[in-house]
C-alpha cells in the first residue's frame, strides 16, 4: 500500500474539465455561490497583500474615523456655541502630534516583529502572559466596537443624505454588517479589492472638497461664504474650560482608531512583509493626519458644528462641508456616498484584524481551537462569524446611534496602544542591556537608544490620553468597556485552564509503551429496529471483530400503540442469521429484546453495557450502530436521529474502555462522485476506468472507487 501511494502519481486535468468541473460546483451549491470554491493550502500564497490592496483591507478604520472623530469632539464642543469652534484647532493639532508618536512607534514594531507584531505579541513577550491577555481583551473589545460604530456613522451619513430613511436606521445597520460578513468569509484579498474603488474615491473626493474649502478660506481672509450656510450655532450652554476641552479631546481620539491594524496584521501581507506593512502604515497615517487638518480648518472657517444624531433634519459634519463649499449636486451625491461606503465598510479593518487576533490567541490555548482553524477561503471564519454577531448585538442594543456607542470606543484602543508601546521600550531596553560585540556597540546603542525613546515617549502619551478618555467618558458609558474588559480576561483564562485539564489527562501517561498483553476480543452489542439490509451490514460486520456479539431490539420505541417488529424478528432470526452464521464457521449472534418505556435507546443501553462491564470488567465494549445517511437535504427532515443521539450519549457516558462503531447505509450513492468533486474542484482529473483497469468490471470499479480502493483515486486524494 505504500508503495502504491508512494509511486501512483496524478493525472493532469484539461483547462476544459477544470472550468466544467468549477461551474457543476457553483451550480449545485449555494454555498459555492456566496462564498465561492474552496481554496487548498498551497494557494495561500496568492491571498496575500500590496500596499494598494492593504490601504483599502487595513486602513479603512483609520481613514473612515476622520469622519466620526471630528465630529465626536464637534459633539461635545457644541455646548459652548461659536466659542467652542475656536477649541477644535489645537485639539486636532494635539491629536496630529499623538498620530505621528503612533506612526513611529508602530513604524518599529513591524521591523520588530515581521509575522504579527500585534499588541497581543507584543505585550505576551516582553511584560508577560497577564499583560498580554489584557492587550486581547482590549484589542477584542476595540475591534468589535469599531465595527458597530463604523457601520452606524455610515448609516447616519445615509440618512443625512436620504431624511426619509431615518427611522430605518438599525435595519440598515444589519443589512450592510450582513454583506461585510459575507465578503469576508469569500477571503481577505477579495475584500480589499472591493472596497478599493470607495476608498480611493473617498479620499480623492473629499481631498479636493478640503483644499477648495481651504482655498477659498484664504482668499476670503478667513471667511469663506457658504454656497449653503449651515444651521446657526446654538447659544452657548456652558464656557469653554478645560475640563470641556479634555472631553472634547477624549471623543477626537477616536479618530485614531484603527491605526494599529496593519501590526496586528502583518501575516497578511505579501513578501517582502516589512515593506508593504510599511508603506501601507505610511500612506494610512499621512491620509488620516491630512483630513484630519482639512475637516478641522473648514469647519471652523464656515462655522460647522456637529448636529443631534436623534433628531429628524440630522446633517453630518462632512455633509455640512460639502453643501457650504460646493452646494448640492453631482458632488454631492458622490462624496456621500463615498463617506457612506467608506463608514459602513470602515468595519472591515475588524474583519481582518479580529480573526487574526483570534487566531494568535487560541493557538496559545486562550480561545476555543475553531478560532485557530482557517476556513474554506482560508480566512479564519469562526473569528469573522463571532464578530458579526457581537457587533449585531451592540447595534441592536443602541438602535444603531453612533453617538450612544462613541463613549465606549477607544478605551480598548487606546490600552491596546499603551501595552503595545510599553511592550516594546520593555524590548528595546533588554536589547541595549544584552550589547552587540564590542566593534558594533559603539554604532548600536545610539540607534537602540532612539528606538527606546519613541515608544517610551509613545507608552506616555497614549498612557496619559487614556486616562484622560477614562476619566471624561467614564460615566457617559466607558464603564461599560472597563467592565467587559476584565470578564473577557476571565473567560481567556477559563479557556485555558480547560485546555490544561484536558492535556493533563490526555497526556498523562502517553509515554509508555502499548500493552498488548490482554487481546481478547470485544463484547460487541448491535441496536436493531427491525431486519432489514442495514441490520445485516452491521451484524456482518460486528461478527468478523468479534465472537461475542449480541443483537439488541428494544420494543415499544413507538408507544404502546403502535405495532412492533419483535415477533418477526424473533421468529426470523434463526434462519436469517443463527444457521447461516454456523454454517460458516461463526459463533450464532444472540437476540436481546429490551424493553423501552420511554421511547429511548440510551438509558435501557446504558444500563445493558453496566451489566456487562460488571460481568467482564477488562475485556473491552463495543457498540455497532446501523445508520441511514440522507443525501438529500429535505431527507433530514424524514427521520427521527435517534441514531445520532444515542451515539453521542454513549461517548459521554458509555465509559471509557467503550468503543462506537457508525455502519452506514448512503442513499443514492451515485451523489457521492458529486460531492467528491464538489470538495476538491480544482484537484486533477480521474482517468477513465477502461485506462485504470480494462479488465475489470465497470460495476465493481466504480465500487472500489467510492470506497477509496480504485489506485487512481488513493494517488489522487494522496496528491
Amino acid at each position: 500500500m505504500r508503495a502504491l501511494l508512494r509511486n501512483t502519481a496524478p493525472v493532469a486535468r484539461c483547462p476544459a474539465s477544470k472550468r466544467a468541473s468549477n461551474a457543476e460546483s457553483m451550480a449545485n451549491s449555494p454555498i459555492e455561490f456566496f462564498l465561492g470554491r474552496p481554496l487548498g493550502n498551497r494557494e495561500a500564497g496568492g491571498r496575500r497583500l500590496g500596499v494598494a490592496a492593504g490601504v483599502p483591507a487595513m486602513g479603512l478604520d483609520a481613514i473612515g474615523s476622520a469622519s466620526y472623530g471630528p465630529e465626536a469632539a464637534l459633539t461635545i464642543l457644541a455646548a459652548s456655541g461659536a466659542a467652542g469652534l475656536g477649541a477644535m484647532g489645537p485639539i486636532t493639532w494635539v491629536i496630529i502630534a499623538l498620530l505621528a508618536i503612533l506612526f513611529l512607534s508602530y513604524w518599529q514594531t513591524i521591523e520588530a516583529y515581521p509575522n504579527n507584531g500585534g499588541s497581543y505579541i507584543v505585550a505576551k513577550t516582553n511584560l508577560g502572559a497577564n499583560v498580554g491577555l489584557l492587550a486581547a481583551s482590549a484589542l477584542m473589545v476595540d475591534y468589535l466596537l469599531n465595527v458597530a460604530v463604523g457601520i452606524s456613522a455610515g448609516v447616519g451619513a445615509l440618512t443625512s443624505a436620504i431624511p426619509v430613511l431615518h427611522p430605518y436606521t438599525l435595519w440598515l445597520c444589519l443589512v450592510i454588517l450582513a454583506v461585510i460578513t459575507l465578503l469576508n468569509l469569500r477571503g481577505t484579498r477579495e475584500a480589499g479589492l472591493a472596497w478599493a474603488l470607495p476608498t480611493y474615491g473617498f479620499v480623492l473626493g473629499f481631498a479636493a472638497i478640503l483644499v477648495v474649502g481651504v482655498c477659498k478660506s484664504l482668499a476670503s481672509g478667513g471667511h469663506p461664504q457658504p454656497v449653503i450656510a449651515p444651521p446657526h450655532l446654538a447659544p452657548p450652554a456652558e464656557a469653554v474650560s478645560i475640563w470641556l476641552v479634555l472631553r472634547a479631546f477624549s471623543s477626537g481620539c477616536t479618530a485614531m482608531t484603527g491605526v494599529e491594524a496593519v501590526s496586528n496584521g502583518v501575516g497578511a501581507f505579501r513578501e517582502p512583509r516589512v515593506r508593504h506593512a510599511h508603506g501601507t502604515l505610511a500612506a494610512i497615517v499621512l491620509i488620516l493626519g491630512a483630513l484630519l487638518f482639512g475637516i478641522a480648518y473648514v469647519a471652523k472657517a464656515y462655522g460647522i458644528m456637529a448636529m443631534d444624531q436623534t433628531k429628524d433634519g440630522y446633517q453630518s459634519v462632512l455633509s455640512q462641508i460639502v453643501d457650504a463649499v460646493w452646494g448640492r449636486g453631482w458632488l454631492y451625491d458622490v462624496a456621500i456616498g463615498s463617506v457612506l461606503a467608506v463608514l459602513c465598510l470602515s468595519a472591515n479593518t475588524s474583519f481582518v484584524g479580529f480573526p487574526r487576533l483570534c487566531h494568535l490567541v487560541a493557538e496559545d490555548g486562550y480561545l476555543p481551537r475553531p478560532f485557530a482553524v482557517p476556513g474554506r477561503r482560508l480566512v479564519y471564519s469562526v473569528g469573522v462569524l463571532f464578530l458579526a454577531a457581537g457587533a449585531a448585538g451592540l447595534l441592536i442594543a443602541f438602535d444603531g446611534i453612533t453617538d450612544r456607542l462613541i463613549p465606549l470606543f477607544a478605551v480598548g484602543a487606546f490600552l491596546a496602544f499603551t501595552l503595545s508601546q510599553a511592550g516594546m521600550a520593555m524590548h528595546w531596553w533588554r536589547a541595549r542591556r544584552e550589547r552587540a560585540p564590542q566593534s558594533s556597540a559603539a554604532t548600536r546603542m545610539p540607534v537602540l537608544r532612539a528606538k527606546l525613546a519613541i515608544n517610551g515617549i509613545g507608552a506616555v502619551a497614549t498612557g496619559t490620553a487614556l486616562v484622560i478618555i477614562l476619566l471624561a467618558k467614564f460615566i457617559e458609558g466607558a464603564w461599560i468597556t472597563v467592565l467587559i474588559i476584565p470578564l473577557a480576561i476571565l473567560l481567556l483564562k477559563s479557556v485555558h485552564r480547560y485546555y490544561e485539564d484536558l492535556d493533563r489527562q490526555i497526556l498523562h501517561g502517553s509515554d509508555r509503551p502499548l500493552d498488548l498483553r490482554q487481546r481478547e476480543a470485544p463484547i460487541v452489542f448491535v441496536p436493531l429496529k427491525r431486519w432489514d439490509r442495514l441490520a445485516r451490514k452491521a451484524v456482518e460486520y460486528a461478527m468478523r471483530i468479534s465472537p461475542d456479539v449480541t443483537a439488541l431490539h428494544f420494543t415499544a420505541l413507538e408507544g404502546p400503540e403502535a405495532d412492533d417488529p419483535e415477533l418477526a424478528l424473533q421468529k426470523n432470526w434463526h434462519r436469517l442469521v443463527e444457521l447461516p452464521a454456523v454454517r460458516s464457521g461463526f459463533a450464532p449472534p444472540r437476540l436481546h429484546c429490551v424493553p423501552a418505556e420511554f421511547r429511548t435507546l440510551s438509558a435501557p443501553l446504558l444500563r445493558v453495557l453496566a451489566r456487562a462491564r460488571d460481568q467482564s470488567p477488562h475485556r473491552p465494549i463495543a457498540v455497532i450502530v446501523p445508520e441511514l445517511v440522507e443525501g438529500r437535504w429535505w431527507g433530514y427532515l424524514m427521520h427521527t436521529h435517534r441514531e445520532r443521539r444515542l451515539r453521542a450519549r454513549l461517548l459521554r457516558y458509555g465509559g471509557r474502555n467503550i468503543a462506537v462503531t457508525s455502519i452506514p447505509w448512503q442513499l443514492a450513492d451515485e451523489e457521492a462522485t458529486d460531492v467528491i468533486r464538489a470538495e476538491e474542484p480544482t484537484a486533477p482529473s480521474q482517468p477513465r476506468d477502461d485506462e485504470v483497469e480494462p479488465d475489470r468490471p465497470a460495476a465493481r470499479r466504480k465500487t472500489d472507487r467510492l470506497a477509496g480502493g480504485d489506485p487512481a483515486s488513493i494517488g489522487h486524494t494522496v496528491s
